[in-house]
């Protein structure tokens, strides 16, 4: 027993996770620090943020927040320093931070409007594993997992442009994982099917009743139920941990 607990163990490791203040983020933040991590809470909302992190660990010693807009190149340069200065290294990058942007048809999205997809989903995760590599290998190594979505899989027929931007990636962990095999940085992306998020709730509120909705996607899962963030956060430690170490590219 004791062997398996040391595989899921981060004592030492020093974990950044965007989009951390709600949802799957938080939970991933709080399991991550509950095996051991050391965590940087990364996001815009900061009352929810502060709180996340403070939830975790009122000192501040082994949580803390900062705010970040992913999509601003200079800020993730100097959020990603200031995180490594104030834990001492960066072991493991998660990109959850993501919009689903507008329910519009192709034909009817604007350039904006599709671009302000992109610029947060695909662009924010370029940024952030592009300012997470150097401080990784600096330690040996690392993990990078980038949130994907079951519809980055196999799409639907709405959101064009949050479809193409999980697809994207998840394409991008898989080239990362090849990049960065020989540095022992490895690079997996998650793809959650309908978990209860305020992201979520909020897109099924538009649809009617939220509990009605989200009554009627539960028989659409084999388990018939909607999962929880935590469901989702459980995988992430696992392909973070060393009990995943020998897992990239998937």
């Amino acid at each position: 027993m004791n062997q398996i607990l040391k595989l899921f163990s981060l004592n030492g490791k020093v974990a950044l996770i965007t989009g951390a203040a709600r949802g799957i983020g938080a939970a991933t933040a709080q399991i991550l620090a509950a095996a051991g991590a050391k965590v940087a809470i990364l996001d815009l909302l900061e009352e929810a943020g502060t709180a996340t992190a403070r939830k975790i660990d009122p000192t501040a010693a082994t949580a803390r927040f900062w705010r970040l807009d992913v999509s601003d190149e200079a800020a993730v340069a100097r959020v990603f320093g200031e995180v490594e200065a104030h834990f001492g290294r960066i072991d493991i990058l998660v990109n959850n931070a993501g919009i689903d942007g507008e329910n519009l048809p192709t034909h009817k999205m604007s350039l904006d409007q599709w671009e302000r997809v992109m610029r947060i989903n695909v662009t924010g995760t370029f940024l952030c594993t592009k300012y997470a590599i150097m401080p990784m290998e600096t330690v040996g190594g690392g993990a990078i997992v980038n949130l994907s979505s079951m519809y980055g899989i196999a799409s639907g027929p709405d959101v064009p442009a949050y479809h193409a931007s999980k697809a994207t990636v998840r394409m991008m962990a898989k080239t990362d994982a090849m990049l960065y095999a020989t540095r022992n940085i490895r690079a997996n992306s998650v793809h959650p099917g309908f978990i209860r998020t305020p992201m979520t709730e909020d897109a099924m509120s538009k649809l009617g009743d939220v509990e009605h909705v989200f009554a009627g996607m539960s028989k659409l899962v084999p388990m018939e139920r909607i999962g929880t963030p935590e469901d989702i956060a459980a995988g992430i430690l696992y392909l973070v941990s060393d009990a995943g170490r020998y897992v990239t590219g998937a």
